[in-house]
C-alpha cells in the first residue's frame, strides 16, 4: 500500500511539472521558425468582386482638387484651417472638364489637380453654381484622359441599395468607402441661400476631402456628388449627403456652356415659415412684389403694409402642393426660363389660378 501511494504521489509531481513546463514545451516543439505555407484562397464573394471591379474601373477618373487660399503657393494639403483646402473631383467629359463642389473651389484664384497616377497640373475654374454647391474646373488635356464617369439617374433610387464613394478623405487619395442609401428626398441649404431638393443621404463614410467626389451605384454609374456630412465632430458619423445626379446633369452642362446657372424666379419676396405659421397660412405668403416683375404683371398681391392685410398665399405650383418656399423653388427650377408657371393662390379666402412668367432673377 505504501508503495502504491508513493507511486501516485510521484505521478502527480511529474504531471504537475509537465503542466508548468507546457508553454516552454509548446515553444520548443510547435513554434513556426520557418515561413508558413500559404493557404489557398477561395473565390471572392460577389460583393467583393463588385467593389474591386468598380474601383479599378472608376478610380482613374477621380482626382484630387487642391485649392490655394489667400495667395499662398500650393505646397500640400492643410486640413486644419490653414491656407489651403482639398477636395475631390471627377472627369465629366473628354474635354478635361472636372466636376467638384462649389465650396471646394470657393473664390480661389488657383486650382491644382492631382490625378490617380500622381500627376499634378493646373486647372481653370469654368463656372460655379453656389445654389447647387457645384463647380466645374478644366484641365488642359495632356495625352489620353481616363474615360468620364458614367452617368446614372437619381429618379429611381431605393433606400437600402448599395452605394460606393471614391474620394480623398483628409488628403488620403483614392479611398473607397461603401454603404447604403439611408434616405431620399432630403433638403440641404447651400451657400447660395437656397435649398437643394431630393438630396441623397448615405451611411458610406464621407469625411472632409470627400467633397466633390462621386457617389456611385453598384454598376459604377454616378448617382450623386458627395457634398456634406452631419457630424458634431466634423468627421464621419454615418450621415452623409450627395447632390442627386439628375440635378448635376442639368447644372453642369450649363456651367460648361456659360459659366453660370440662371436663378429662376417670378419677382416676389416671401415671408419665412415662422411668419406664415403665425398667420395660420399653409403655403407661401407673398410679402412684396417687385415692380415690373412677372409677378407684378400677373397681378399677384403682397401684404398691404398700411393695414397688415395678407394678400396672396401660394398653395400650389403647376399642380404641386406648396407649403414652404423650397416647394415653390423646386417647381421654378424645373421650369425653363421664359416659360410660364401656373400658381394656385388663396386670395380673400378663394382659390384662383394665375399664370406667371419665369425669369432669371440673378440678372435683375
Amino acid at each position: 500500500m505504501r508503495n502504491l501511494l508513493r507511486a501516485i504521489l510521484l505521478l502527480a509531481v511529474v504531471l504537475g511539472g509537465l503542466w508548468l513546463l507546457q508553454p516552454h514545451l509548446r515553444q520548443m516543439f510547435s513554434a513556426a521558425t520557418e515561413q508558413r505555407a500559404i493557404a489557398p484562397r477561395g473565390a471572392l464573394a460577389d460583393y467583393e468582386q463588385t467593389a474591386i471591379s468598380l474601383f479599378e474601373r472608376v478610380s482613374p477618373s477621380v482626382v484630387q482638387v487642391v485649392v490655394q487660399r489667400h495667395g499662398s503657393p500650393i505646397q500640400g494639403e492643410d486640413h486644419a484651417g490653414g491656407q489651403q483646402g482639398s477636395g475631390t473631383g471627377f472627369l465629366w467629359d473628354g474635354a478635361g472638364n472636372i466636376v467638384t463642389n462649389a465650396h471646394v473651389v470657393g473664390d480661389s484664384d488657383q486650382v491644382m489637380i492631382r490625378t490617380s497616377t500622381g500627376d499634378v497640373m493646373p486647372a481653370e475654374v469654368v463656372g460655379r453654381a453656389p445654389n447647387y454647391d457645384l463647380a466645374v474646373v478644366r484641365i488642359a488635356a495632356r495625352g489620353t484622359l481616363p474615360p468620364p464617369v458614367s452617368v446614372g439617374s437619381s429618379s429611381d433610387l431605393k433606400v437600402g441599395q448599395s452605394v460606393f464613394a471614391i474620394g480623398n478623405p483628409f488628403g488620403l487619395d483614392q479611398s473607397l468607402t461603401t454603404g447604403i442609401i439611408s434616405a431620399l428626398k432630403r433638403r440641404m441649404p447651400t451657400a447660395g441661400g437656397r435649398e437643394v431638393a431630393d438630396v441623397i443621404q448615405t451611411d458610406a463614410a464621407i469625411n472632409p476631402g470627400n467633397s466633390g467626389g462621386p457617389l456611385l451605384d453598384s454598376g459604377g454609374r454616378l448617382i450623386g456628388v458627395n457634398t456634406a456630412i452631419l457630424s458634431p465632430s466634423g468627421t464621419n458619423a454615418g450621415i452623409g449627403f450627395a447632390i442627386p445626379v439628375d440635378i448635376v446633369n442639368r447644372v453642369v452642362p450649363e456651367l460648361i456652356r456659360t459659366g453660370r446657372v440662371p436663378t429662376p424666379g417670378i419677382g416676389i419676396v416671401a415671408a419665412n415659415e415662422s411668419v406664415a405659421t403665425r398667420l395660420g397660412a399653409d403655403g407661401v405668403v407673398i410679402v412684396n412684389v417687385a415692380p415690373g416683375s412677372p409677378a407684378a404683371r400677373a397681378g399677384l398681391r403682397g401684404v398691404d403694409m398700411r393695414t397688415g392685410t395678407v394678400g396672396d398665399v401660394i398653395v400650389e405650383a403647376n399642380g404641386n402642393p406648396v407649403r414652404r418656399l423650397a416647394d415653390l423653388t423646386d417647381v421654378l427650377e424645373k421650369t425653363k426660363i421664359d416659360d410660364n408657371v401656373t400658381l394656385t393662390v388663396l386670395r380673400d379666402g378663394a382659390r384662383r389660378n394665375i399664370s406667371v412668367g419665369v425669369v432669371d432673377i440673378s440678372r435683375s
